[in-house]
């Protein structure tokens, strides 16, 4: 009865990966380490698709495990790579899995440029391969049984998902084993022998009979529903038709209805429904019947039968001489019931548990373009929220100053410094107080003087290639026929700009934090002497402990605890917001594989709303709760300002409290301001090397054409004429004159070139006796 059903493999033609991919990579990267790293790859993934498809496999799980793995990698492939027929184009050639061809004529396949057909066919060959590993299965032992259950339960599993997605993965026609309709099949075909494992598993371990009969019912329904897909899809391949499928789903529905009927006549048996127990086994008897009469050629039932046969003799005899018990019709049985312990694998890829990909760091140029563009906007989100949370801390500071407060309420004793000062007097000298922040100040425009040389330099370099590209221009004139250097820096000085200008406003920002720093100085000084000189520098006035108890104090206090607590809040905010994080890259390569393009923007303000929504939600809160209790503050000061004894002792001295809170909070401001200053400075020296080393380049490369472009031209001048042809004088040509002519005189010619003259002289006089003449153009040695 042992029958299980396998899928056959389909087979592919070789395809050659390394060449388009390579190309696309040294195209796309042009980093030479990327490059060859990724090169390295795509020869791993041609060599991992000749493992999987290039050799016949084992019915082992070893060859299973690498075809899943090159499933795995196709899918992890498929958005970094554009693979389509206008782009990157690789066919693939697959033959029909189930079509054998015919003596005059090839097998079906089909050619397709479509990796989503690829990653169809692999998928086809890991469920067909899984189904073989579990139909060689030992059945007789737990082991065997567990792995074929696990394998039959994959097949199924694949076989569907190829079911639900071929149509889209190819946008055309496919083959005929990979149609819906024949995967659906399949896929019903894997999952009954699934469960068919089971119930074998069951009778082995001789559970109940009432679980082992749910179990039989439940796989008979599954060989039914699988028997009805194939009696009624005339588009089947023939070789279901042909082979031994249809009628061993047909036998093994009997089959295990027999069983079925034979276990649940045993709980009958068991219950003393002696008439159930003799209708049931009649029923499975024909069962079987069946089987043997029209499949005794794929299934044999000759021991169920046996079984069946003895079980329906010992039950009549009893109930014919003792139990008398009436024999009910089959259709008046009550309903065995159904147990499915069997569901097909999700495919969630990774399939494979030793997959690596070959290509995780690969991203496409254009997605680190929208990443670099997606970054800025983000820095902006997390600037402007920050930003308007430190302003609005800024805000409160000043409003608390401006009001003496919380130093109003802890002097009330009118001579003693306030609690508050003290602690901000204490946390300036922790911080290195006027040294630290002097120190800062003395940096600044070491820095920036570093940065402003090595810009100007950069520039310079630009400039004096260009000035000597214009000159050779200008003396060339048509000759020098180059790209002018002024169109090719154009790029180059609009960058230089944008660092001139960033240089600039950091100066502007600078000279305000040192105007700052200089308004406060005094202050700041006084907050990092002695306890005792400090309070001797604060003027005392007349005690008001009479408003120690007073209840606007006391609301005042809860007021600013309150403003504390939306600060100290707001810290925890700004923590947050920097801490948010969210990769991009994922959906940019999603979007380029589906579009070929990345719609930067949309994608970047959709998940930054996502991302940073609620925390604008959680700012504006906060400051309409500070505004909120800054206004309550505010009228409460003015309450206690009237009860206070009014005096100018009394207003000399608040004056001066309210000059070191106002210093406290300058003294952190201007620090932070030019640690960021620094920061910035040194972050921008790395951005302007980089600058400095591409504008190097450039030059070194024009200055490298130069002097071939220069050569070049010398060589051409040298071998053209100096100066046009013409005629030599009539006697200049004659013979020598007589004795009794004049001789005449030595004729010198001035030219401007040595070798035009040593040409010329020679065509006057004509060569000397002995000599060699220099071939032309060429001048004749000194």
């Amino acid at each position: 009865m042992a029958t299980f059903i396998s899928v056959p493999l389909k087979k592919s033609s070789e395809v050659d990966l390394v060449k388009p991919l390579s190309k696309f990579v040294t195209a796309t990267y042009p980093a030479a380490e990327e490059q060859a790293d990724y090169i390295r790859s795509v020869e791993e993934l041609n060599k991992l698709r000749k493992s999987a498809l290039g050799r016949p496999l084992d019915k082992h799980e070893s060859s299973l495990e690498i075809l899943l793995r090159y499933y795995d990698q196709l899918c992890a492939v498929e958005p970094k790579f554009p693979f389509s027929e206008n782009q990157l184009c690789l066919t693939f050639t697959w033959k029909d899995a189930f079509d054998k061809g015919s003596l005059f004529g090839g097998s079906v396949k089909l050619a397709l440029a479509s990796l989503g057909y690829e990653k169809t066919c692999v998928l086809f060959n890991g469920a067909a391969l899984a189904s073989q590993i579990a139909s060689e299965q030992n059945l007789d032992s737990d082991e065997g049984l567990k792995v074929a259950a696990k394998y039959y339960q994959l097949a199924s599993g694949a076989f569907g998902h190829i079911k639900d997605t071929v149509l889209s993965a190819l946008n055309r026609e496919p083959t005929m084993d990979i149609s819906p309709e024949t995967v659906g099949t399949l896929s019903l075909i894997m999952l009954a022998q699934a469960q068919e494992v089971f119930f074998l598993k069951a009778t082995s371990d001789k559970m109940k009979d009432a679980i082992i009969a749910k179990l039989a019912n439940q796989t008979a329904d599954f060989y039914g529903d699988a028997f009805k897909q194939c009696q009624y899809k005339e588009n089947l391949p023939k070789y279901f038709y042909f082979q031994e499928v249809l009628p061993v789903l047909a036998a093994k529905h009997c089959i295990m209805q027999a069983n079925a009927e034979l276990h649940q006549s045993l709980l009958a048996k068991q219950k003393k429904r002696f008439g159930e127990e003799i209708a049931r086994l009649q029923h499975a008897t024909e069962l079987v019947k069946t089987v043997a009469s029209r499949y005794d050629e794929y299934v044999s039932v000759k021991d169920l039968s046996d079984k069946i046969s003895r079980a329906l003799t010992a039950a009549k005899k009893d109930n014919d001489f003792i139990y008398h018990d009436r024999v009910p019709e089959v259709k008046d049985l009550e309903h065995i019931g159904k147990a499915a312990l069997v569901k097909a694998t999700t495919i969630t890829p990774p399939l494979s548990a030793k997959f690596t990909d070959l290509f995780e760091k690969m991203v496409p140029m254009a997605v680190q373009q929208s990443m670099s563009v997606y970054s800025q906007r983000k820095a902006e989100t997390v600037n402007r929220l920050v930003g308007t949370m430190r302003e609005a801390t800024n805000l409160c500071n000043g409003v608390l100053a401006s009001l003496n407060l919380p130093a109003a309420l802890e002097d009330l004793s009118g001579d003693s410094i306030p609690q508050s000062i003290v602690e901000k007097a204490r946390a300036i000298v922790q911080q290195g107080g006027l040294l630290s922040i002097e120190q800062l100040i003395r940096d600044l425009p070491e820095l920036l003087t570093r940065n402003r040389e090595i810009l100007e330099e950069s520039l310079k370099m630009l400039g004096d290639e260009e000035s000597t590209d214009s000159e050779l221009r200008s003396k060339f004139s048509q000759r020098w026929n180059r790209t002018p250097s002024g169109d090719l820096y154009k790029p180059l000085r609009a960058e230089g700009g944008n660092f001139r200008s960033v240089l600039d406003k950091a100066v502007q920002a600078d000279q305000v934090v040192r105007e700052r720093y200089n308004t406060h100085c005094e202050m700041i000084a006084l907050l990092c002497k002695p306890e005792a000189e400090l309070t001797a520098a604060i003027p005392s006035a007349n005690p008001v402990k009479t408003l120690q108890g007073s209840e606007v104090v006391s609301v005042l206090r809860s007021q600013l605890a309150q403003l504390e607590e939306v600060k100290k809040e707001r810290e925890g905010l700004e923590v947050e917001i920097k801490g948010v994080a969210f990769d991009m890259s994922s959906s940019f390569l999603t979007a380029l594989a589906q579009d070929g393009a990345i719609n930067e923007e949309a994608l970047s303000m959709s998940q930054l709303d996502q991302s940073y929504g609620s925390y604008s939600q959680r700012v504006q809160a906060s400051l309409r709760s500070q505004e909120e209790l800054l206004g309550k503050v505010q009228a409460s000061h003015q309450e206690f300002s009237k009860l206070k004894q009014s005096n100018s002792e009394a207003n000399d001295r608040e004056e001066v409290l309210k000059k070191l809170a106002s210093a406290h909070d300058s003294y952190v401001e201007i620090t932070s301001n030019l640690r960021e200053g620094t920061k910035f400075y040194n972050d921008l020296t790395e951005i302007l090397l980089k600058f400095q080393n591409k504008c190097s380049d450039i030059v070194f490369a024009r200055k490298t054409e130069r002097d071939e472009l220069l050569k070049d031209l010398q060589q051409s001048i040298a071998r053209e004429p100096s100066a046009p042809s013409f005629n030599v004088p009539a006697y200049q040509t004659n013979p020598a004159p007589t004795a009794a002519d004049p001789t005449p005189a030595p004729r010198t010619v001035f030219v401007s070139s040595q070798s035009s003259m040593g040409r010329w002289e020679e065509r006057i006089r004509g060569p000397a006796a002995g000599a060699r003449t220099p071939p032309p153009g060429v001048a004749r040695a000194k």
